[in-house]
């Protein structure tokens, strides 16, 4: 398991002069399709805030071994404040964003600094991408909703670096499949592939439980067990202070 997640969508597009979201019918139909059997997408643009605990194994992408378990703690309140506090073999650091700004404690170190240059980009597309964000693209005025191939459908703002691909299981209509380009190095991005093979409950959303990541179509991590939970409260200003003791926070 890495923290460095997801990569994104982040210019604003305005398509026509029109403040509404493009897309073909068949990308849209698809789009509902997946929104209905995540919950429904009113259900989804209600939730406040949500957190989510997983355990995942770490994988040597070069020999195929395992690299050991880590956690990960993920909290996220609308629109775009997300905190992500992560031990594990290949890292153990925290991080905040308001989707502009934010701070971090990188692996290695005991101080908070601010994000800036390839970490300010990788956190502003970490938060575009998050999923509660994703599900509902077909109401953002920025991103393009195409699908190029049967059960897919492409989010883009234009630039093809930030587009996200989304397969569509073509029975349960659930998103299996979700395709990004990774900036968790930020100097050198490549394609992300996260593969959902269990799904959770929660208040009448679907969330994932149990996926794999693959970077460059290696396979990294094998994460399980997640739990999530939504509109329980959760606070800003508990998510963007620092850990007193700069050590990630598992309460």
């Amino acid at each position: 398991m890495t923290s460095r997640t997801p990569a994104v969508l982040s210019a604003a597009l305005l398509i026509c002069g029109v403040a509404a979201p493009v897309v073909s019918q068949d990308a849209l139909s698809l789009f509902h399709n997946m929104q209905h059997a995540l919950g429904g997408a009113d259900r989804l643009a209600a939730i406040r805030d949500f957190e989510q605990d997983v355990r995942a194994e770490s994988i040597d992408g070069r020999t195929g071994q395992s690299m050991g378990e880590g956690r990960k703690r993920t909290r996220w309140v609308a629109p775009s404040y997300l905190r992500v506090d992560q031990v594990g073999p290949e890292s153990t650091d925290v991080l905040f964003s308001d989707g502009n700004n934010g701070w971090e404690i990188l692996p290695g170190t005991q101080q908070v600094v601010a994000l800036a240059g390839g970490e300010l980009e990788f956190a502003k597309r970490y938060v575009e991408t998050f999923r509660l964000r994703t599900w509902l693209a077909d109401r953002d005025p920025r991103y393009r909703l195409t699908s190029p191939s049967p059960n897919l459908v492409r989010v883009s703002d234009g630039d093809p670096g930030h587009q996200l691909d989304i397969t569509i299981d073509a029975v349960s209509s659930l998103p299996v499949k979700t395709t990004t380009v990774t900036l968790s190095d930020p100097a050198h991005p490549m394609p992300s592939d996260e593969v959902v093979t269990e799904w959770e409950l929660v208040d009448d959303v679907r969330f994932p439980r149990r996926w794999t990541v693959f970077r460059a179509g290696v396979r990294v991590a094998e994460a399980r067990d997640a739990r999530s939970r939504i509109n329980r409260g959760l606070r800003v200003a508990d998510l963007a202070a620092p850990p007193p003791d700069l050590k990630p926070t598992f309460h």
